[in-house]
């Protein structure tokens, strides 16, 4: 080979390498959980532990949370690019805040029944719930149940309902004591919680949203207006990564708890694995969620939501449907096909 041609060729090699290292430039994400490494984030920790994220050329960091609303706020500050919350306090920021430069947008529906849910104990003789009209309940002011409380209260006709409010560690202590008739929650939440109490599941009255007339979708996958604009195909890519590892998570929930456990030493995998499970039965693997697609949406239902919320939250303005959800990044109807049929 002559000069000339050796020096092509090295020129074509570094062009190449060059070319090649572009392509797999690595885009760092932070992401912000809604709540503490628990079973349910699971559905996050599992494909980054796999490198699924990696893979897709993501340098992921995932945090774990304090509830829906600091992590709608913490992605609109831009601390976080990416995040995990639930698409009613993503409406309610939407429309308390219209001024505001950077709203986060709903990409993926990764609950789709809220998980929200009244629980009373049997002996109090709730029953239904038309039985808490005139009763005490419990919640933190921020809990998710509590703010969409209006919206099964009026699908049930309760009234008279009596709130006290308390920290989130309290509020299946107070339930337990007596000090309250009921609470709303997370059912893959309280109920566990209740038994870590000394109170038998079987002396539970749940009472979950989706089962008594509320069809409000639970917790979705947010993003930055930044992100979306500025690096469209790295959040296709981490969607896709996230799918890949969700689908783990639904055949082995008690491997993926393997991976919380990394994240926080001190869990108790068997009952982290059962509050995954109770999580995947009740708002991730639904009859909605297979009639709609995962991560798909019903139009017609974001907007009776959208209407819903705006009237139980009693926001400045009204929620726009539109404004809070696209469906542009996500992966293919066949990429989405992942949850099982219910055997």
């Amino acid at each position: 080979m002559n000069k000339r041609a050796l020096f092509k060729s090295i020129l074509f090699l570094t062009l190449a390498a060059s070319l090649g290292a572009a392509s797999a430039q690595t885009t760092p994400i932070k992401f912000q959980l809604d709540w503490r490494f628990e079973g349910p984030s699971a559905l996050f920790l599992t494909p980054a532990a796999k490198g699924y994220f990696k893979a897709a050329n993501i340098d992921l960091t995932i945090d774990s949370g304090n509830g829906s609303g600091a992590a709608v706020t913490r992605v609109a500050s831009g601390a976080y690019d990416m995040g995990f919350a639930d698409l009613a306090a993503l409406m309610e920021f939407h429309a308390n805040n219209p001024d505001a430069p950077a709203k986060p947008v709903a990409i993926m529906v990764v609950y789709n029944d809220t998980p929200a849910s009244v629980m009373a104990l049997k002996k109090s003789g709730i029953q239904k719930p038309s039985d808490l009209t005139g009763k005490k309940l419990g919640a933190p002011v921020f809990d998710a149940g509590r703010r969409a409380f209006p919206i099964f209260a009026k699908a049930n006709n309760i009234s008279g309902v009596q709130w006290t409010a308390m920290d989130p560690p309290l509020r299946e202590t107070m339930l337990a004591r007596g000090d309250v008739d009921a609470i709303t929650g997370f059912t893959f939440t309280s109920l566990l919680n209740l038994e870590a109490r000394g109170v038998k599941a079987e002396d539970v009255v749940v009472m979950p949203y989706p089962n008594f007339g509320v069809k409000l979708y639970g917790n979705v996958v947010i993003a930055s207006p930044k992100i979306l604009k500025e690096n469209p195909a790295a959040v296709k890519a981490f969607l896709a990564a996230f799918t890949k590892g969700v689908k783990d998570v639904l055949a082995n929930p008690a491997a993926a708890i393997v991976d919380v456990k990394a994240r926080d030493g001190i869990v108790n995998s068997e009952l982290e694995t059962r509050r995954l499970t109770l999580a995947i039965d009740s708002v991730i693997n639904t009859p909605n969620a297979r009639a709609e697609g995962f991560g798909q949406i019903s139009a017609p239902r974001l907007a009776l939501m959208a209407s819903q919320v705006s009237d139980a939250f009693n926001t400045k303005t009204r929620v726009n449907p539109d404004a809070v959800w696209s469906g542009a990044y996500l992966p293919t109807k066949a990429e989405l096909n992942i949850l099982p049929a219910k055997k």
